[in-house]
């Protein structure tokens, strides 16, 4: 595995519940931060206003220490996806997206990560220890699944609760 070739995962949930009461979650860029232990929150540095908004994210890892990104809007279809590119858009740190699926009791929602193939610091990692790539890789995926499966379990929760 490489950061070049941008290593994906994903997971998805069921949730009992319409697309339109998923959205409006799913594009609250701070609401993760109630679930996740990495990410700390999101201020929009513009208003949303769809493709292109930008907004401003805080997050903490106990090895790495507080960072701070700016991530452009790059995937936004009502009641469908939304998603994000960090950093940059032609070469992102990683992009990460939401994926609404209508389902015969309700809907899906899937949680995607791509990491990579821009620099972030997965790539001073890597850069360290050019050998330990796939594992440095592997650990970082397993990592972001654990906050992934909190912060869609979490927005399952919200929604079913209504």
């Amino acid at each position: 595995m490489r950061l070049i070739d941008a290593p994906t995962t994903d997971l998805t949930v069921e949730i009992y519940a319409a697309p339109e009461e998923i959205w409006p979650l799913i594009t609250d860029i701070d609401l993760p931060s109630r679930f996740s232990d990495e990410y700390l929150g999101g201020e929009w540095i513009e208003r949303p206003a769809g493709l292109g908004a930008t907004f401003r994210g805080r997050s903490h890892h106990e090895r790495i220490g507080e960072w701070e990104t700016t991530s452009t809007v790059v995937v936004f279809e009502p009641n469908r996806a939304f998603g994000w590119a960090v950093s940059s858009v032609e070469q992102p740190a990683a992009v990460w997206t939401f994926l609404i699926e209508p389902r015969e009791r309700g809907a899906s929602l899937t949680y995607r990560m791509q990491l990579g193939p821009g620099p972030s610091g997965l790539s001073a990692a890597i850069e360290r220890r050019p050998d330990r790539e796939d594992d440095i890789i592997q650990r970082r995926i397993d990592e972001q699944r654990i906050q992934m499966r909190k912060v869609v379990e979490g927005i399952k929760e919200l929604v079913e609760k209504r």
